[in-house]
């Protein structure tokens, strides 16, 4: 389970984060990083109604996420706000292959 304190909550933080230039998109999600000062990894999911209509699959794929997180929180940099943006064909992708993915993307943008 994701402690609360490695979660987003407040708009300001998340909107700094939009606003900064360390991102990396590919065809099923784009991840967007800025530093902060507290020393510990935070994120925020985002799904959008577009990638499936009902709850139960959008709340599945987001458990997935957070699984490799969790799991990969270990190995990256610390320090850093991030946004994980999904997109409609993440839905089809399989654990294995969402880990493999998570670490790709944050490979590309320098916290793994």
């Amino acid at each position: 389970m994701l402690n609360k304190n490695n979660s987003l909550r407040k708009t300001k933080e998340i909107e700094a984060v939009f606003k900064s230039k360390k991102s990396f998109y590919s065809d099923f999600f784009g991840v967007k990083a800025i530093k902060n000062n507290l020393g510990l990894n935070r994120i925020v999911i985002i799904i959008s109604a577009k990638v499936s209509k009902k709850a139960v699959d959008r709340n599945k794929i987001k458990r997935r996420i957070k699984a490799v997180f969790i799991e990969k929180n270990k190995e990256m940099r610390q320090g850093f706000d991030c946004i994980i943006i999904l997109n409609k064909d993440i839905s089809k992708k399989s654990f294995l292959e969402i880990n493999n993915l998570f670490s790709y993307s944050f490979k590309k943008i320098g916290l793994l």
